[in-house]
């Protein structure tokens, strides 16, 4: 069983910055494909950022130049660094793991994600 631990959220104003991390311990696969979404109320969850095996990234053209997605394999930690963030950043924001083995093409797509972490809350005034 993949355990994937979210932590890093909290309240913050417009302009501010968050560095989200996804721990999985145990899990050997942190060096393929894994991915950050995001869900706010009443609205599906969306891709923000993934990364490879090959450490190719990808984001969603919302946050593209303000969020870094990032991993350090040796503490089996995938990063979510926001910059400059929005009050339109304000979700709930989850790691996933595609599973699988050596991954090419960093995956933006919710429904190729098998393992997903529980959520962490970013909140954004103005």
């Amino acid at each position: 069983q993949v355990r994937l631990v979210d932590s890093g959220g909290g309240s913050v104003q417009a302009g501010g910055s968050l560095r989200l991390s996804c721990a999985a311990p145990g899990y050997t696969y942190i060096r393929n494909c894994m991915g950050w979404f995001r869900q706010a109320p009443g609205k599906e969850r969306e891709g923000v950022a993934a990364i490879d095996s090959e450490d190719s990234t990808r984001s969603a053209d919302s946050v593209k130049g303000r969020f870094t997605i990032s991993r350090d394999n040796a503490k089996n930690t995938l990063y979510l660094q926001m910059d400059s963030l929005k009050p339109e950043d304000t979700a709930m924001y989850y790691c996933a793991a595609l599973g699988g083995g050596y991954c090419v093409t960093p995956r933006l797509d919710r429904y190729e994600y098998r393992y997903w972490g529980q959520g962490t809350q970013v909140t954004v005034s103005s």
